[in-house]
Parts: C-alpha cells; structure tokens; sequence
C-alpha cells in the first residue's frame, strides 16, 4: 500500500504527515531523516488501527505541481 507524504520545511527541521492517515506525523533534521520516520510512524499507525479492529484508510490522496 502506497501513501502519500507530504514533508515540509519547518523552524529548524521538517515536519511529515500523511493526508490519509490523520494524526499520524513525524519530524526529522532532515528531509531523508523525516522521510525514514514518517514511515516507521505509518507502519505503527496502521498497526494500531488493526489491533483496535478499526478499518484502515484507502490511500486517496495524489498530488500534482501546477505552473502558474
């Protein structure tokens, strides 16, 4: 299962989330860094959600750059 991530530029580090998976984010020094954890954090979300028998989030999300 393929999700997206977002990882932005923060005060001093990066921040990283998912749009399918609300609540779970992640941080790091740098972009690999927050990269690694947002996928460790997905791994234990998801984890979590099917040991509490709740349904896992269909991957939804794309993304796209638009010239302007």
């Amino acid at each position: 299962m393929k999700h997206l991530v977002i990882i932005e530029k923060a005060d001093g580090n990066y921040s990283a989330y998912s749009p399918d998976l609300p609540g779970c984010i992640a941080t790091g020094s740098t972009i690999k860094e927050a990269g690694k954890n947002i996928k460790e954090a997905m791994r234990f979300h998801i984890e979590g959600l099917k040991e509490d028998d709740l349904p896992i989030p269909e991957p939804t999300s794309s993304t796209e750059y638009v010239e302007v």
